[in-house]
């Protein structure tokens, strides 16, 4: 069995305990994972902060040179990365390439981008310019729904910036990031990237620590709340990007099927443990019927299983307590729609659900007001795109959104009177890392990716000089 260690001032070291760490797809353990304690949390932090000046100030040119080999080793590892993501994680091995690579394509992405000096006024009286300088000490925390691809999402911006980086995985799911700290431990100086495990108990003390200047999490949103109460004493930047209930409203001059399907797969990717997924399908009355019967014939035929196996399309819920929540999603739905595809767990080991469609529901029910993070639909008949964009709009959530209609003007119209962070027309949840990505309401605070994204790992800095 494969050893983990943590990743503190440039050296790996075991934790000052263990954990196990669990598939979700056979209940057994995949690994023992090191767990640090708060005084290894505190040496990360430390040796964070004083390898920090001198980062800040090497050439822009080697830190991008460092996220191109970081993106390099990524890729010569994607196999044996994956494997190790689909044991923890529980995704088809296919998807868990995907993300692997996808990673890579996100270090190599930020290793193009530069942070200019911008001049505003070069005039005979004077010259102002805008600078953006690196902040320190940055905690990532990564959620288990995706732990490469959302890790990339934080530490390649944050270490081309100027920062250095204490990196916190989720505690179900370490072990891909783990072993991603080992193969780049060398590429960048002692302390500029630490990476620890925890069982779900040292993120307050990362987020409240004196000498990290910025949290950028991923995860809750009543998590998100914890984080941003925790850094409100030191005044330090957040960025959360938090939960969503993405609706997708789908007029009646689609095509029932083609669209039935598009949403289909948005909505059960990684069995729906996706923030963007379609969580509510808002569907025209006069083609209500036969994308419902679409999606269920869908549903039935997915293949739910072991993400090592061949062929599997779903795997299971990534752990037992999100498993959980979802039945009692799934037996509340009973009594407030109509199941007419999964709804029920398999016998056996796993945290398996099969896809589950609800039809015949609407807005005040649980399954609709809230996030059911999970492999169920449910799918709401509407009158038309207004009365639709109103019940969306009703959420406190605000990620994501998608307007389906074979009409663009009107789609285009939609979509910009949506209360959401980010609204695709005929098509959802695609992201791209050249593309800011930010929620509204209660999915979150300032945005990733993109030169926005990098944007937030810096502070902004005017010079004015009068001559």
């Amino acid at each position: 069995m494969a050893q983990f260690k943590l990743l503190i001032d440039g050296r790996l070291e075991d934790g000052d305990s263990t954990m196990e760490v669990i598939n979700p797809a056979t209940e057994e353990s995949v690994a023992t994972c090191p767990r640090a304690s708060k005084a290894q949390l505190d040496k990360a932090v430390a040796a964070a902060k004083a390898a920090f000046p001198a980062w800040r100030d090497t050439p822009i040119a080697e830190r991008r040179a460092a996220l191109v080999a970081m993106a390099d080793v990524i890729q010569a590892n994607a196999p044996e990365l994956a494997r190790l993501l689909t044991q923890e994680q529980g995704k088809p091995i296919d998807a868990a390439t995907g993300e692997v690579y996808g990673a890579s394509a996100f270090f190599r992405y930020f290793s193009t981008l530069d942070l200019p000096i911008k001049v505003l006024d070069d005039g005979p009286g004077r010259k102002v310019e805008v600078r953006r300088r690196a902040l320190g000490v940055v905690g990532a925390i990564v959620p288990w729904n995706f732990p490469m691809i959302l890790m990339a999402f934080k530490v390649p911006a944050a270490l081309l910036a100027g920062n250095t980086v204490v990196l916190k995985p989720a505690a179900t799911t370490p072990l891909s990031t783990l072993r991603f700290a080992e193969l780049v431990k060398d590429m960048v100086p002692p302390g500029v990237l630490n990476v620890i495990a925890d069982a779900n108990d040292l993120g307050g003390a990362l987020t409240a620590h004196p000498d990290v200047n910025k949290i950028s999490f991923t995860g809750s949103t009543e998590t998100g709340k914890k984080v941003m109460a925790g850094a409100a004493d030191a005044l330090k930047r957040i960025t959360l990007e938090l939960g969503g209930n993405d609706a997708a409203i789908v007029l009646g001059d689609v095509n029932p099927e083609v669209t039935a399907g598009k949403i289909f797969s948005a909505a059960f990717q990684n069995s729906g443990q996706v923030c963007i997924a379609v969580k509510r399908a808002y569907v025209h009355e006069s083609i209500y019927d036969r994308v419902c019967d679409e999606l269920a014939k869908l549903a039935d035929a997915a293949v739910v299983g072991e993400g090592l196996q061949q062929g599997v399309q779903m795997g299971p819920l990534q752990n037992k307590m999100q498993y959980e929540k979802v039945l009692g999603v799934i037996e509340d739905a009973r009594k407030t729609g109509k199941i007419i595809a999964g709804g029920v767990a398999p016998e056996g080991k796993g945290y398996f659900i099969r896809p589950t469609i609800v039809r015949d529901i609407t807005d005040g029910t649980r399954l609709v007001d809230e996030e059911q993070f999970g492999p169920v639909l449910p799918v709401i008949k509407i009158r038309d795109g207004e009365d639709a964009l109103a019940r969306a709009n009703a959420s406190l959530y605000g990620l994501g959104g998608s307007i389906w209609s074979d009409d663009l003007d009107v789609a285009y119209d939609l979509a910009g009177r949506m209360e959401s962070g980010t609204v695709w027309i005929n098509k959802h949840a695609e992201l791209d890392p050249g593309i800011p990505f930010g929620g509204a309401k209660s999915s979150g605070i300032g945005s990733e990716l993109g030169e926005a994204g990098l944007a937030e790992f810096t502070q902004m800095q005017v010079i004015n000089m009068a001559r």
